[in-house]
């Protein structure tokens, strides 16, 4: 079997893999081991400008400033003699140690040198900070961008079309106007709430040892405050410095990324569904690419393929983050392994996640509003005045205006003529009877227009 994408297990990796480039970096395996290198090389400079000065006082400068380079910058990682180690010692971040060791002594470095490389460090140090890592660059250089992206294209369409009235349907049946800016707005709004929310979801991290207690750093070196050092070092890396810990991060912290991010896909579902419904009735019109097939069987069909895979990649996304968000904080007493294969699919679930923002945006940039098509069915159901009549009338005193409405309107077709009809029998003032007579459904929007812009 060949490594073409054609012969890949996940369609992430096979039908999608040009799609999902930059997650891809940062999920890989080798973006994996590029991140443990970076904390390793990242530690042992911290080391050497702290509790190990003295000891580390003679590290060659080439030694120095290849590990600054790789703390920056992890790129140069030899992924492939990583791998080649562990096949060795069926350990992965023993193989990154023992990597950063072969290296620094090529550079110079001398044995009690190499001591310091991982000092003090259970795996898991080295684990957590590295997916917090990669979490984050998922977020702030993917997703967020796509979600924003997403945003600015309903605030567009929710100015664009502010004033479009559109028949309302609750239920599935005909229901109060709005406009078509206004449903636009209402998950801009949404989608702004909780982007925002995941932004602010907090990174954490921690390095303190086998079971949290940094008994190991206590022990070579009781006169070091390791708390404070530790906590610097974790901030240094740009995280949130998490003091009680077992062995493992606890992982609350992405519980509650990957809830934030179910909540946005939830919103993006509902959004796709509406769309999708939206162009089987006719509102909008899907633009046509030249060479598209919609059937193998039905010429005519142009469907609408992007709204489609949005929803079920939205759904693979959510069922995942959702199982990340009960199981991660699950650990059996001080640590079980349970978590470690978890975490290796966590790009898999972003990858679903992302491939879903770029359908939805493609979807966007193909469809178009057929506002007569919208007008037409706008003004084909005048019954939707009743609710403004019956309104009118309880305010001006008039009793049983519900009732009289729902039987006049109920089981039978209301048009313009019957609507006025009913309306010219009204004891009102003459002022609010002329108003209602005034009102058709494409006018009675309330403030569905304003609050579209005010959205903005």
């Amino acid at each position: 079997m060949s490594n073409s994408p054609i012969d890949s297990l996940s369609p992430l990796d096979g039908r999608y893999r040009a799609k999902l480039a930059p997650l891809r970096e940062i999920f890989s395996e080798a973006g994996l081991m590029r991140e443990r290198t970076r904390v390793e090389a990242a530690w042992l400079l911290a080391l050497a400008v702290g509790p190990a000065r003295a000891p580390l006082a003679s590290l060659p400068e080439a030694c120095r400033q290849w590990l600054g380079a790789l703390a920056a910058d992890p790129g140069p990682t030899d992924v492939a003699a990583i791998k080649r180690i562990e096949a060795r010692t069926n350990h992965d971040v023993k193989a990154v140690e023992l990597w950063l060791r072969d290296e620094l002594a090529a550079r110079g470095a001398a044995p009690a040198h190499l001591e310091w490389v991982h000092f003090a460090c259970t795996s898991e140090d080295v684990n957590n900070l590295a997916y917090a890592q990669m979490l984050r660059s998922a977020r702030t250089r993917v997703l967020l961008p796509a979600i924003d992206a997403i945003h600015a294209a309903l605030e567009a369409l929710a100015t664009k079309y502010a004033d479009c009235g559109m028949l309302a349907r609750t239920h599935g049946q005909t229901a109060t106007p709005t406009t078509v800016g206004k449903e636009m707005a209402n998950f801009a709004a949404r989608l702004r709430t909780q982007r925002d929310s995941f932004e602010g979801v907090r990174v954490l991290g921690k390095l303190n040892g086998a079971v949290g207690n940094f008994n190991a750093h206590v022990a070579a070196l009781p006169q070091v405050d390791w708390p404070a050092l530790s906590a610097a070092f974790v901030a240094s890396l740009g995280l949130q410095p998490n003091a009680y810990t077992t062995q493992i991060e606890p992982h609350d912290w992405i519980a509650e990324y990957a809830h934030a991010l179910i909540r946005i896909d939830t919103i993006l579902l509902d959004f796709a569904r509406d769309v999708w419904g939206y162009v089987s009735l006719g509102y909008f019109r899907q633009r046509v690419v030249a060479g598209e097939v919609g059937s193998s069987t039905m010429p005519h069909k142009v469907n609408p393929i992007d709204f489609e895979n949005a929803e079920g990649n939205l759904g693979i996304a959510n069922a995942l983050l959702a199982h990340f968000a009960e199981k991660l904080p699950v650990s059996r007493w001080q640590r079980d392994l349970t978590d470690s294969t978890v975490l290796r699919n966590l790009g898999v679930a972003l990858g679903h996640a992302a491939l879903s923002y770029d359908s939805l945006l493609a979807g966007l940039g193909k469809i178009a509003l057929d506002e007569a098509r919208v007008r037409a069915d706008l003004d084909a159901a005048w019954e939707v005045l009743a609710e403004a009549i019956q309104t009118v009338m309880r305010a001006n005193g008039i009793s049983g205006a519900y009732d009289r409405l729902k039987t006049f309107t109920r089981g039978r077709a209301v048009d313009r003529a019957a609507i006025r009809e009913f309306i010219a029998s009204l004891e009102l003032p003459p002022a609010e009877r002329d108003r209602l007579l005034g009102m058709e459904p494409a006018s009675y929007l309330g403030l569905a227009a304003t609050l579209a812009r005010r959205g903005r």
